[in-house]
């Protein structure tokens, strides 16, 4: 069987190399520096596919990030565990995997459906390494039978050193400019909950600012029924009216629920396909897949629940759902705040009411000379009567008292 060959010319390898420093020293972000190595690794090499794998936030898998080929569904949803497949193995040992012929055949090898390109025959498994340790993987396959030349593996194993502190350095810069928009939506929650706007307008803007920093489609904010019975939508930043009016959701029989009941978050890759989720089908027409929920907790108590949902698959990280909690938390606050101080109100109005009744009673006895149970049973009655409240009656009681009293000055 004919081989190919892979070879570079010292001009060959200059030009490369420059394309490298160039990368080293640009302003992309993380998706744009693997497009660029992509482009390099496959000029080169003349490889016929190309994949860049890099590890998530737990370290625990490797992510398909970037691709020769259109694999946009792809990207973001193959994972390999740490030493799975040859991809896995030459990201847990630090060391490249080289394979001229039949890669499929290797013990090692891990096939998945949706890269037809695994069926190749040649493969090259590149570590990317930063401070000596590896954080992805480059591979580079060939259809047919394909020889990698000594100074061909070198010359791509150094391009995955050189980039790797550019990856590295490039993700740090990302998470800590999502950190900040963390801590800026943070404030901003702590801010509204101390305003003095009213809750509705509280929760509306807790929505539209934790829509924003966790980029989420919809986020809403669910709160428990006065029984304690049911989860009530109170605030969404979605347009959508389906999703506004659906109904509220049973505490002993919904996801929700359950995390109320259990105070601790749960979340969803695929809303669409959970049998417990009870809104497949709107799910479905709104674009909804992946889902967060954490609980609104107080004192220990749950008050309600805040979600988010993702138009395309998303796995939450632990910093994710960690600032979802905080969020939630405050918000909880708000709630509470909102509840304590219209007992307060209610509290002081019915003092008030109370003191507008036993003034009106003292003028009743007084003007007709009753006892204080009758002149209790006369406002009373004419409360009934006239479907006013007993403040209302009392009210008007004192104001007849003011008038006769002008009338004899």
């Amino acid at each position: 069987m004919p081989k190919n060959k892979t070879s570079f010319s010292t001009a060959a390898e200059l030009k490369v190399l420059r394309k490298v420093v160039d990368i080293t020293t640009s302003e992309l972000d993380v998706d744009g520096v693997l497009s660029e190595i992509v482009k390099i690794v496959t000029d080169i090499a003349n490889a016929d596919s190309v994949f860049i794998y890099l590890f998530d936030g737990d370290k625990k898998h490797l992510v398909l990030r970037a691709s020769k080929t259109a694999h946009k569904k792809e990207l973001g949803k193959v994972l390999l565990k740490v030493g799975e497949g040859l991809t896995g193995w030459a990201a847990k040992n630090n060391k490249p995997v080289v394979i001229k012929e039949n890669a499929y055949q290797d013990p090692r090898f891990k096939a998945f459906e949706v890269l037809p390109e695994d069926k190749y025959e040649a493969f090259v498994a590149l570590p990317i390494v930063y401070k000596g340790k590896a954080i992805g993987v480059i591979n580079l396959q060939h259809k047919k039978v394909h020889e990698y030349p000594v100074n061909a593996i070198e010359l791509l194993a150094m391009i995955a050193r050189q980039v790797g502190g550019v990856i590295e350095h490039t993700r740090l810069y990302g998470e800590t400019h999502a950190k900040a928009l963390q801590f800026d939506t943070l404030v901003k929650v702590s801010q509204t909950i101390t305003s003095e706007k009213y809750l509705d307008e509280i929760l509306s803007l807790i929505v539209v600012v934790t829509a924003e920093m966790l980029n989420s489609k919809i986020c809403s904010i669910m709160l428990l029924d006065p029984k304690g019975q049911e989860l009530v939508i109170k605030a969404t930043q979605s347009l959508s009216d389906d999703y506004k009016k659906k109904p509220n959701l049973r505490v002993d029989t919904s996801l929700m629920g359950e995390v109320v009941k259990t105070r601790t978050s749960i979340s969803i890759e695929d809303v669409r396909r959970e049998k417990r989720y009870f809104y497949r089908e709107l799910a479905v027409k709104e674009g909804l897949t992946s889902m967060l929920a954490v609980p609104m907790i107080v004192k220990d108590r749950a008050v309600g629940v805040i979600n988010v949902y993702t138009k395309e698959p998303h796995s939450f990280s632990q910093d994710e759902i960690g600032v979802l909690q905080m969020v939630a938390n405050q918000a909880a606050v708000a709630v509470e705040n909102t509840k304590l101080m219209e007992e307060s109100l209610k509290a002081r109005e019915a003092l008030e009411t109370r003191k507008l009744v036993e003034r009106a009673k003292g003028a009743l006895m007084k003007m007709q000379n009753l006892s204080e149970e009758a002149a209790h049973r006369i406002i009373h009655k004419k409360s009934m009567d006239s479907c006013k409240s007993m403040k209302e009656i009392a009210e008007s009681i004192l104001l007849l008292v003011d008038i006769q009293n002008i009338g004899k000055v």
